[in-house]
């Protein structure tokens, strides 16, 4: 059964770090990227970032760059979202999803992707 499921959210301070994490079930080893989006509340759905399976870092938006970043453990089958000075615009829920579409190239929609976790919450506040 394919499936992602993130784990790591939590409660920091401004300008604090988190590291999220996506473990992934049933993919074919180097055939699938990763993407991390989060949805503040009130707010659509947005995209961070995306991980190719060889590790190219795809930025989605402008405001997490410097501060945000993403790395691959193939042994593990996971993938990690480290965040670093971290603001209270951050706060949401992070969602990650596996998309194959291109054969581990990332993707530039949400839709592509077809595998999505439940999310985890990260808040940012004193």
């Amino acid at each position: 059964q394919l499936q992602v499921v993130e784990s790591g959210g939590g409660l920091v301070q401004p300008g604090g770090s988190l590291r999220l994490s996506c473990a992934s079930s049933g993919f074919t080893k180097g055939s699938y990227a990763v993407g991390w989006f989060r949805q503040a509340p009130g707010k659509g759905r947005e995209g961070v970032l995306c991980i190719s399976s060889s590790g190219d870092i795809t930025n989605y938006i402008d405001s997490v760059k410097g501060r945000f970043t993403a790395s691959r453990d193939l042994a593990r089958n996971t993938v990690y979202l480290q965040m670093n000075s971290l603001k209270p615009e951050d706060t949401a829920v992070y969602y990650c999803a596996a998309t194959s579409v291109l054969n581990g190239l990332c993707v530039s929609t949400a839709r592509m992707f077809t595998f999505w976790g439940q999310g985890t919450q990260v808040t940012v506040s004193s």
